[in-house]
């Protein structure tokens, strides 16, 4: 159906693809993984035909096959609204468009019907007959009122904007559809419908995913993107399957590493022996007095020869060793959170707190947070698990009860857009932040796979896993 061969990508002088080639069949299940930045979003996009590599070729056959692309962040366009947002996003925007000019086009070139009929059956296969009631049906379902379809994408919370990018995939009809980290601001309900939606469509999918849980349950091929090689390598099953899979080539290959050093060893041991040998006869020879009797001289002679020849076929063996690379081991991070001095048993406390932003109200809500807990907070999107954590953090205004915080509590945070990054170039950003020296902080970030020409990009143009 849809084939990708010997992809080859470069960014900045480095290597992000290399001989890639994944294929996908008709109701192929694929998953794809691998670190932030190893490329997984630029095959997905290669995919569907938004990004040309700079080696290798996308093949679709048929032709007339539809693959749909559906990316980690909505991408609302300026005054679109979410019913054209969604028409865009399932591909009958476009196919209505070139419908709508061939129909203007036919009354000037009638021949043109045979492209008309063909861009009508894309219409239709794309859902574009009844898009619009579906939309309803489906919005509403996710608790997204009808009039939210006449509103702009870019005025919905973020709860609803997670919602709508849910709606974009539950209404599409590809042959092939390809999901940029879909679970991605969902909450458990979402999580739920869209795994039903992955396991029931007769379409492929192939979906870019750090989720184990829907990578164990939606997906029969795992796509591992390698970064130190930048090659890909498959795995039958889930994720489960995959990790196990992978362990046991890794030990595979850390024994035939092993035996490999071992057989080296033993042959340069070997020919080093040899050679003193053959080097200690030929001194011996030379020492001796002149031999007259030609058989002892012949002796000697093919005795050396012997030696010589048992180190050249020694030599012969070791170039001949197939050499088994020890598997290559990556930077991994170990994140350690060290507190500061403990301000007491409890460290932050809502009491009876009462937000209320516009029409939203969140409250009465009493929370004490205690010394080194791990605290989760869980409900549906739109509940206001994030006005939740602003009301603690003081960044938004209590409209009744009170709260509190401990006397030296020192507060890190990281926001779901990490707003904190905004503006700034990446080096800026770690710099600020932590206050390491220039060196060290190129560095830390080239240990995530920052590097030297991103470091100096505005954030903003950072992939989402990147930031």
């Amino acid at each position: 159906m849809l084939s990708a061969s010997h992809l080859v990508e470069h960014r900045g002088g480095q290597v992000v693809l290399d001989d890639v080639s994944v294929t996908v069949h008709d109701r192929s299940r694929i998953g794809v993984v691998g670190p932030n930045g190893v490329g997984k979003s630029t095959l997905l996009r290669m995919l569907g035909g938004l990004e040309e590599p700079d080696g290798g070729r996308v093949e679709r056959s048929p032709r007339t096959l539809t693959v749909g692309y559906l990316p980690q962040e909505p991408d609302a366009r300026p005054g679109e609204t979410l019913v054209a947002y969604l028409a865009r996003r399932t591909g009958v925007g476009a196919a209505e468009a070139e419908l709508e000019r061939l129909t203007t086009a036919m009354a000037r070139d009638p021949e043109l019907v045979d492209d008309y009929t063909a861009a009508l059956e894309r219409f239709l296969a794309l859902g574009g007959a009844d898009l619009e009631p579906r939309a309803a049906v489906v919005c509403a379902d996710l608790g997204l009122p009808p009039d939210r379809l006449a509103v702009e994408v870019g005025v919905l919370s973020g709860g609803q904007a997670a919602r709508a990018a849910l709606a974009a995939i539950l209404l599409s009809r590809f042959d092939v559809l390809l999901l940029d980290e879909p679970t991605n601001n969902l909450d458990f309900d979402g999580l739920e419908r869209l795994e039903r939606f992955l396991d029931g469509i007769a379409g492929a999918v192939v979906v870019v995913s750090h989720d184990r849980a829907l990578l164990d349950r939606c997906v029969e091929r795992v796509v591992e993107l390698d970064e130190h090689s930048h090659r890909a390598r498959e795995f039958a099953g889930g994720w489960s399957d995959y990790v196990a899979a992978r362990a046991l080539a890794r030990t595979q290959q850390y024994e035939a590493h092993d035996k490999f050093q071992a057989e080296r060893r033993r042959l340069v041991d070997r020919m080093r022996s040899q050679r003193s040998w053959a080097e200690q006869g030929a001194r011996t020879a030379k020492k001796k007095a002149p031999d007259h009797d030609k058989a002892q001289r012949d002796f000697r002679v093919n005795r050396t020869e012997k030696q010589a020849s048992k180190v050249r076929a020694t030599e012969r063996k070791l170039a001949q060793l197939a050499v088994v690379e020890k598997p290559w081991e990556g930077w991994r991070l170990r994140l350690e959170l060290k507190p500061e001095a403990r301000s007491g048993d409890v460290v932050a406390r809502l009491e009876g707190a009462v937000v209320e932003l516009g029409a939203f109200r969140l409250g009465p809500v009493d929370l004490a947070i205690g010394w080194q807990e791990r605290v989760a907070i869980l409900g549906p999107n739109g509940s206001g698990k994030t006005t939740l954590l602003r009301a603690l953090l003081g960044e938004v205004p209590l409209a009744g009860g009170r709260r509190w915080l401990g006397p030296g509590v020192a507060i890190g945070e990281m926001d779901q857009a990490r707003g904190a990054l905004a503006g700034q170039s990446v080096l800026d950003v770690v710099l600020r932040r932590t206050g390491l020296p220039v060196d060290e902080a190129r560095s830390l970030l080239a240990k995530f796979g920052i590097g030297a020409e991103h470091v100096v990009r505005p954030s903003s143009r950072l992939s989402p896993g990147e930031r």
